[in-house]
This record gives structure tokens, C-alpha cells and sequence, in this order.
């Protein structure tokens, strides 16, 4: 396992991470996201990422069980959370400031820890000002409740506009991003984002590597039942993969196999080391609802040698995505 920077802050997160959405609790029980816990920490992995939303509440307070009956130096390992979807009520959901410190304190609750080592705004709120937002995270850092604070999809021009409030004000500004990228998702990331990396120092913790399961291969031949496509809640992913558009991604998907196969490895590990060869992927956020799945994405460290330019070449010929480069006038 090695270790990156969380772009120019002075942490440093695996390059491989483990989160809970969708597995905790939906397709994991305690002893089971226990489990995968430990041998993600006996790996290496030191990020845990989690959110206020993931099964309402229950993904935290699995992973907080977990913590405490797993019993790390809470100075070895980071952990996560994110705000904006908390409930019903008005007041449940959102970046007013009074939604960011409430769910807060209750992600610190039911992580049981004292501290978030980040903490995300899950998504942009059209209907709080920026500044609103940027103060709420700023006391919270103040108050030791978190130590690094950032967004998730948010636009580059809205993470521009956060920096420049905080410059202007003298306030916490946002560390990290974490949006979707993969080899069928990259336009935002490569792109749009070009700027956050070079001008703020934008670090990232990246999400869906594997595109839901597409990039493993297991919906080559339709959608598995044990697949998370099954999942009660999740019928969009179903219909997502049967889509023209996911019958495309399905066939670009076929023929990535037989690369990897060629260049001795899974399409899976394949797929997290084109994630991982992007020097701006501050850490890859892996999922898995079984151990033996964990320990197969940790393998992809294993042939990483094998991964190399002349590979990322022919994966882009199968591909052909590759976002234009960013320049001052696009």
C-alpha cells in the first residue's frame, strides 16, 4: 500500500480506501462490515469513508460499532462524513448552517469518535449562500469537531467561489473534492476539475471506480441477484445497465477484459490501477459487500507493475472518451 497526499494538505490517505455506501447495512451486517473492516486496516487502508444519508443513518452506526470494538489508535486511521441529505424536515437537509453543525454532531455520535477527519458537502445547496456554508464548516474546524472539510460534485466554478470567500474572509477553505470517476465517467474529473488541481490543490477522494460493478465484468451476461443493481432503491442502476447506452458500455466492457486478460490481470484490478495511474486520485474509494470481493480489488496492488503507458494507450483506443485538454479558453 502507498500512501498520497490529500492534495496540498499535509495528510496522507492509502491510495486505496474503503466506504460503506450501499453495503452497510443494505447488503452487510455488523459482523460482516466488521470483517471487511479489519482486513482493510491489517491491509494498509487508513481512510473510512461514510455519509449521514447511507441507509439513513445505520452505515454510521455500523462503522462506529466497529471502530470502537475494533480498537485502533484513533492516530492511525480517517474517517468520514457528509451532509446534506438528513431527513425530511426542512431543517434535516441541506448546508444551512444549522444542518451542517447538527449533522455533524450526530455523525460524531454515531461514528463514536470525536472528530471527523473529513467532512464533505455531499452536494451543492442552490438554496443556501456559499458564504453561509464555507462559515459553518470554518467554526466546526474551530471547534475540533473536523480537521478537513470539503465537497462532492460540486461544480469547479462553486469550489472557486468557496476558496475565494474563504481568502477573502480568512476562513477554512475546502481540502478535497470526492466526485465519480472511472473509465466510463471522466469529463468532470479530467476536465472541469483541471483548474481545482493546479490553482487550489484540490485533492480527491474518488468514488465508483469500478462504474457500480460494470467495470467487474459480472453484467457481461446480465444482472447477477446478488448484484447491488438489485437492491431495493436502486432499480436505476438496474435499468441503467439495460439502457442502449448501457449495452454500449457493456460490449466497451467486453473487450477491456480481454486486455486485461492479455496484460495479466482482471478487468477489476485493471480498472483501479487506470483510476490510481491519474496523478490527481488522491485516494480510491473501494466497496464490497464479501471479504473474498475486498480482497480481490486490494490485489490490484499486487500486478500493479504490470500496468504501465503503453497499456493506458490501447485502454484508450477501446475507449475512445478521453476529455479534451483544458486550456484558459475552453
Amino acid at each position: 500500500m502507498q500512501y498520497r497526499r490529500l492534495g496540498r494538505s499535509g495528510l496522507k490517505l492509502s491510495e486505496l480506501s474503503f466506504g460503506s455506501w450501499v453495503t452497510f447495512h443494505n447488503q452487510a451486517g455488523y459482523e460482516s462490515a466488521r470483517d471487511m473492516m479489519a482486513v482493510a486496516y491489517e491491509s494498509g487502508i487508513n481512510f473510512f469513508d461514510n455519509a449521514e444519508v447511507y441507509a439513513e443513518g445505520q452505515s454510521e452506526i455500523i462503522m462506529g460499532k466497529a471502530l470502537k470494538d475494533l480498537a485502533w489508535g484513533r492516530d492511525t486511521y480517517a474517517v468520514s462524513s457528509k451532509v446534506f441529505w438528513g431527513g425530511p424536515k426542512p431543517t434535516q437537509r441541506g448546508l444551512s448552517r444549522k444542518h451542517v453543525r447538527d449533522a455533524c454532531d450526530a455523525a460524531l455520535r454515531r461514528l463514536q469518535v470525536d472528530y471527523l477527519d473529513l467532512y464533505f458537502c455531499h452536494r451543492p445547496d442552490i438554496d443556501t449562500p456559499v458564504e453561509e456554508t464555507v462559515r459553518a464548516m470554518h467554526e466546526l474546524v474551530l471547534q475540533g469537531k473536523i480537521l478537513y472539510w470539503g465537497t462532492s460534485e460540486w461544480s469547479a466554478q462553486m469550489i472557486f467561489e468557496a476558496h475565494g470567500i474563504a481568502r477573502q474572509y480568512g476562513l477554512t477553505p475546502p481540502t478535497m473534492e470526492q466526485p465519480e470517476y472511472n473509465l466510463f465517467h471522466r469529463e468532470r474529473f479530467e476536465h472541469e476539475y483541471a483548474r481545482c488541481y493546479s490553482e487550489l490543490g484540490m485533492g480527491t477522494t474518488i468514488w465508483s471506480p469500478l462504474a457500480s460493478g460494470l467495470l467487474t465484468g459480472k453484467y457481461n451476461q446480465g444482472i447477477p441477484k446478488d448484484s447491488r443493481a438489485t437492491v431495493k432503491g436502486y432499480e436505476w442502476l438496474k435499468n441503467n445497465f439495460e439502457s442502449p447506452e448501457g449495452k454500449e458500455k457493456i460490449e466497451r466492457t467486453k473487450a477491456l477484459e480481454g486486455l486485461a486478460k492479455e496484460a495479466g490481470m482482471s478487468l477489476t484490478h485493471l480498472s483501479l490501477l487506470w483510476c490510481l495511474h491519474n496523478p490527481n486520485v488522491s485516494t480510491v474509494i473501494l466497496g464490497a459487500s464479501r471479504t473474498e470481493q475486498l480482497r480481490d480489488n486490494l490485489a490490484a496492488l499486487k500486478v500493479a507493475k504490470n500496468f504501465d503507458t503503453s497499456l493506458v494507450e490501447r485502454i484508450e483506443k477501446i475507449m475512445q472518451n478521453k476529455p479534451t485538454a483544458w486550456t484558459h479558453n475552453a
